[in-house]
């Protein structure tokens, strides 16, 4: 039976991810920062176990490593934030303490709960570490606009790459994946796809994924995304 473990999974693109691996029939450790509110989480059937993690609160993610002792075949990092609204992200107005920020729990806050859980995928047969970025977070593709969210993934991308190329010899592979423009809290209500199909798209890619020089950085279709 796979185990997977996802961070963020009270709303949005974590709790569809959460719902989907469920209804595989899969093992899934939920985490999210408060979970007695979580209530459509809680009411996901399955085998579904709510943790609570903050994922900036480093000694919280040594104790659910501890606390969680099996083998984990996937570990999805999707906790995250966009930061401030786009007027305030501008290279102009960006501030300190909101690029901070963005970066604590976008890119360290993911990064830690990787590298906390990078023991448990070892001693799977899955062997997969994922991170959910965005293309915003492309150099190639960059335009103008949220500078702390952007350079957050950026530097995700790049963490990721360097875990891929260190991993690839003990056969664990390692994605940064872009869930899309999805019709979320974070994402609006433009967005042009839903959380079912993100989740959908992602568990599908997730499923392919190989140990790799380079970490795999595509869309939830699947789509090869320029770094």
């Amino acid at each position: 039976m796979t185990t997977v473990l996802i961070t963020g999974a009270n709303r949005g693109i974590g709790l569809e991810l959460t719902r989907h691996y469920a209804g595989e029939g899969a093992t899934v450790h939920a985490c999210c920062r408060t979970p007695s509110e979580a209530r459509e989480l809680s009411g996901i059937a399955g085998s579904v176990h709510i943790h609570q993690l903050d994922t900036t609160d480093h000694g919280r993610l040594g104790e659910l490593a501890k606390e969680i002792s099996e083998p984990i075949d996937i570990v999805i990092a999707n906790a995250g934030i966009y930061g401030l609204p786009d007027e305030d992200q501008s290279f102009e107005k960006v501030s300190a303490e909101n690029l901070s920020r963005t970066l604590e729990v976008n890119l360290t806050g993911t990064v830690e709960t990787l590298r906390a859980f990078l023991p448990h995928a070892r001693r799977s047969e899955g062997k997969k570490l994922v991170a959910i970025t965005s293309k915003m977070g492309s150099i190639a593709d960059a335009s103008q606009g949220a500078v702390a969210y952007r350079v957050s993934k950026t530097a995700l991308n790049m963490a990721m790459t360097c875990a891929a190329a260190e991993l690839k010899g003990e056969g664990i592979a390692v994605g940064t994946l872009h869930p899309g423009w999805v019709r979320t809290d974070m994402g609006g209500p433009n967005g042009n796809i839903s959380p079912e199909e993100s989740a959908k798209g992602l568990a599908k890619v997730i499923e392919g994924l190989k140990p790799s020089d380079k970490a795999t950085f595509t869309s939830f279709s699947g789509e090869d995304l320029p770094w």
